[in-house]
């Protein structure tokens, strides 16, 4: 089982349709989203089947204070989102957990441990399109 480690201001910005006159709302709609995500088989940024186990979703300034749905654990950056994102990436290879990081932040990229497997927005994105047109199972 794969834990997605989400950089939720990241994901939300990769699509411009007007998140950003509600900045909160935007981050609402898509944990709301992941929150159907855990226990389904997703094809993985390589082609290969993945399960997703968890997803975890980092959120940080206006955003920082909306509600976690069930299925999607949700941690609040007093600060740097980037900075809670990489922690939390560096806690749970050391914990051997299966990760996937999705951002698109090249910065943030470079901090995460070696070898951590990472992709982009998109790739969530479709995902989600995917598992909202079929039910899980």
């Amino acid at each position: 089982m794969t834990v997605l480690l989400v950089d939720a201001a990241n994901v939300v910005g990769a699509r411009p349709d007007g998140w950003w006159r509600d900045r909160a709302g935007a981050a609402t709609r898509l944990l709301t989203r992941l929150a159907g995500l855990p226990g389904r088989r997703l094809t993985g940024p390589d082609g290969a089947d993945l399960t997703c186990g968890e997803v975890v979703a980092v959120v940080e300034g206006r955003a920082r204070d909306v509600a976690a749905p069930k299925g999607v654990t949700v941690v609040r950056a007093p600060g740097s989102g980037d900075d809670v994102l990489a922690e939390e990436a560096r806690r749970r290879v050391a914990a051997c957990q299966a990760l996937l990081v999705v951002t698109a932040d090249r910065g943030l990229r470079a901090r995460l441990p070696a070898g951590t497997p990472v992709t982009g927005p998109g790739w969530l994105w479709q995902r989600l399109d995917e598992a909202d047109a079929t039910p899980p199972g």
